[in-house]
């Protein structure tokens, strides 16, 4: 679409970056440091914030906490000169030299956009769930935590397509895995034989699910209740899916995989000319290392896309 006249007043961006999470936060410093003039818009809602201890993000060996990590990645952003906004992305349209960014009534320009949007985690509706992971009782990613769920009571919650392959993972680090139906249905022949060689029990569909407390209110285990019996257990994995939140790239007519996520080449460009994405919205591995190699790569090569910006001499 053409620009408008008060778009033309103000030189485009040579890169939006939507999201501000590990991926984002990462592609903003280096385009930065690329001396490339990035605006990053921030809608709070990293999944990162989840995370109360990460003990598998590179460079912490004691740990970090997720809103610490990205307060950190966001300091680091800004002493170079990236420039953070606080607001939701809500319109992304073609325009005849780059793109459209609209944030409620607000716009700009950019000549690329990368994509570091992430993922929404669909958790079931438990009363205090968030408090839940805050206290390491709900856990969203196995890969991240399953070594400080070790030798824990584990029950991993979700469909029966998916729930048994997610428990045998588990067993890796413990030997009381259970797996629980969020709906009905039955695992496949294959599925059910490995889960049971690996000793985890499937049980059905339970009529409730809560999170209990101790004297200080700390979130402590999860109880699930059944027509018959109740069961305690110290970790809940919930694994029903999530949503990528690419709606405005797919509107753009950028290819995605079968859940939605964004397609990318060697370079993190995915289908649509100038639009690259990085990190949990892409296809691939969700951790924070991949995230943020995924964002170095995109951009490093949207710093090589774009016009010199060579230092003047003389």
């Amino acid at each position: 679409m053409p620009r408008t006249k008060a778009e033309r007043a103000h030189p485009p961006l040579d890169c939006a970056v939507i999201g501000a999470g590990p991926a984002g936060l990462t592609a903003a410093t280096y385009l930065a440091r690329f001396r490339r003039n990035v605006r990053v818009f921030d809608d709070g809602q990293s999944r990162a914030r989840y995370i109360p201890v990460s003990h598998n993000c590179p460079g912490f060996p004691f740990g970090v906490s997720g809103i610490d990590l990205l307060g950190k990645m966001r300091e680091q952003a800004l002493c170079y000169g990236a420039e953070l906004v606080d607001t939701r992305v809500d319109r992304l349209e073609r325009a005849e030299d780059g793109f459209v960014i609209g944030a409620g009534a607000h716009t700009c320009m950019a000549r690329t956009v990368l994509f570091a949007s992430g993922i929404r985690d669909r958790l079931p509706a438990l009363a205090q769930i968030e408090r839940g992971i805050d206290d390491a009782v709900v856990r969203i990613c196995a890969i991240c935590d399953g070594y400080e769920a070790r030798d824990d009571r584990i029950a991993v919650y979700g469909p029966a397509a998916t729930v048994l392959q997610h428990a045998c993972f588990l067993r890796t680090f413990s030997r009381r895995v259970t797996a629980v139906l969020s709906a009905p249905g039955l695992p496949d022949a294959a599925a059910s034989l490995r889960a049971r060689e690996l000793g985890v029990r499937l049980l059905a569909v339970p009529e409730h699910i809560d999170l209990t407390q101790d004297s200080a209110q700390r979130i402590v285990a999860c109880r699930i209740i059944w027509s018959e019996r109740e069961e305690i257990f110290d970790t809940l994995y919930p694994v029903l899916g999530a949503e990528p939140k690419a709606t405005l790239a797919r509107a753009l007519g950028a290819r995605c995989d079968g859940n939605d996520e964004l397609l990318v080449d060697a370079h993190m460009q995915t289908s649509i000319d100038g639009l690259y994405a990085a990190g949990d919205v892409v296809s691939a591995l969700n951790q924070i290392s991949v995230a943020t190699g995924q964002a170095a790569v995109a951009a490093t090569a949207i710093h090589n896309r774009l016009p010199n910006n060579a230092v003047q001499t003389g």
